[in-house]
């Protein structure tokens, strides 16, 4: 560790062994953060007390309840403790994925001086609507929690333009924009498996992927009505669904009922299983009308599988041109999917790998640092500090520099006196996003 090193303790939710994105995220970023020189801490419910040291820093994990209807996910609840467990660590700065039982952990580092990020993994109003709450409820609730978000912590991160508008709309001048990432040594076109397709598809039949979490906001029933609507036009094509939640025995059912050729094969803890499933799809589903990012999407695009999402989402700017985008119904699904068939096979799995190439993990662990404040420096650097100043790669430019008036620093923003208007001490919203992506 050096003088200018921080130590980053971070807050989630909805973490747990068999969860997706979020888990990935925080797990890339800690190490991303260990890498630069800096001091990750992770704190996140479980079913008991542990305290490890991993490959993305220390992890905590704090005994909390089952969140009914989830499938599985626990959160953090027990206030005192949580606050008890902060004050020992003492933070440099505070990062919190969680928008339901932790937001009293804004309060709780503007009054200990701790410069504190929210990061914004979903939107309000696009989860509400999900649950059934209509447009106009959905979003009046939701600027209202957002005003309270965007005063209480120093800076909101979200990681798309997408994720980003409902800040815009309700004024909020203290949001960056920093992008996830996806691993492109662990994701790759050569995973595809010619044995494991023969297991799920014949040579003629069209295969479909969906790698989702089966919960109400993820939409998952329309990836089995696209394939639904598929086989009536007469293409012969399989889905496999891997991922699990609340909603898989309803799922399961719903295609049994239709003789829909589904294959569930829940939960894939093994990586590089996954990754060859994803390789070998001919299309993956992305049918989450709320995503604000889609780390299932981006991982199949580096696969070279294209996309085929939910254009009500945050996918559109994330697969660009690579993908295809429809409305959220099985029949606009479909169109999509055979659409994207009539594009040439190398064509469509060269487009999807190039275009996730602008979104790797280097980039998105920068952005995060500068959202942090924080330096961005490697092991490396120390070393080259022995031999002179390290030579400026293509990788250096795709975050831009930081000038001192760019903003508020976020240790300024931490120690101004809070004010009923939601926007004191707040700096102009700002991107810092790779190069090709914006």
């Amino acid at each position: 560790m050096t003088s200018d090193s921080l130590r980053i303790v971070r807050l989630a939710n909805f973490v747990a062994p068999a969860s997706g994105g979020l888990r990935t995220a925080l797990r890339e970023l800690g190490r991303g953060f260990r890498a630069a020189g800096h001091e990750p801490v992770l704190i996140v419910p479980g079913e008991r007390h542990s305290d490890q040291d991993t490959e993305q820093g220390r992890v905590i994990t704090l005994p909390g309840p089952l969140l009914p209807g989830t499938g599985g996910y626990r959160v953090l609840l027990d206030k005192r403790r949580v606050a008890a467990l902060l004050e020992e660590l003492a933070p440099d700065r505070l990062e919190v994925s969680d928008r339901t039982t932790l937001r009293w952990t804004g309060r709780w580092a503007r009054r200990a001086r701790v410069p504190a990020v929210m990061v914004s993994h979903e939107t309000a109003d696009g989860v509400l609507r999900t649950w059934g709450l209509s447009e106009d409820l959905s979003r009046r609730a939701a600027d209202a929690l957002n005003v309270r978000t965007a005063h209480t912590y120093s800076r909101v991160v979200c990681t798309t333009e997408f994720a980003e508008r409902e800040f815009v709309r309700i004024g909020a001048r203290n949001v960056v924009r920093a992008p996830l990432g996806v691993d492109l040594t662990d994701r790759h076109p050569a995973l595809r498996d010619g044995g494991l397709r023969a297991v799920h598809a014949r040579v003629d039949e069209t295969l479909l992927v969906m790698c989702s979490r089966l919960s109400v906001e993820k939409r998952p029933g329309t990836a089995l009505d696209a394939l639904e609507a598929l086989l009536r036009r007469g293409r012969r094509a399989v889905l496999v669904v891997a991922g699990d939640g609340p909603l898989r025995a309803r799922l399961e059912q719903r295609a049994r009922e239709r003789g829909l050729p589904v294959t569930f094969v829940g939960h894939v803890s093994d990586r590089k299983e996954l990754g060859a499933l994803q390789a070998s799809a001919d299309v993956a589903l992305a049918p989450g009308p709320a995503e604000t990012f889609g780390l299932a999407a981006l991982e199949a695009m580096a696969c070279g599988t294209p996309v085929v999402a939910s254009a009500s989402s945050a996918l559109p700017e994330v697969i660009g041109s690579a993908g295809a985008t429809a409305a959220d119904n099985g029949e606009a699904f479909a169109d999509a999917v055979e659409a994207l068939l009539e594009r040439p096979a190398a064509e469509r799995r060269d487009s999807a790998r190039a275009r996730a190439e602008c979104f790797g993990w280097g980039a998105a662990v920068e952005a995060f640092l500068a959202a942090h404040d924080a330096p961005v420096r490697s092991r490396q650097d120390e070393d080259d500090d022995a031999t002179g100043p390290a030579r400026r790669t293509d990788d250096d430019a795709s975050v831009p520099s930081r000038s001192d008036a760019d903003q508020t620093s976020l240790a300024d923003q931490a120690s101004l006196p809070s004010r009923s208007d939601g926007h004191d001490g707040s700096a102009p919203s700002r991107r810092v996003v790779p190069e090709g992506v914006a």
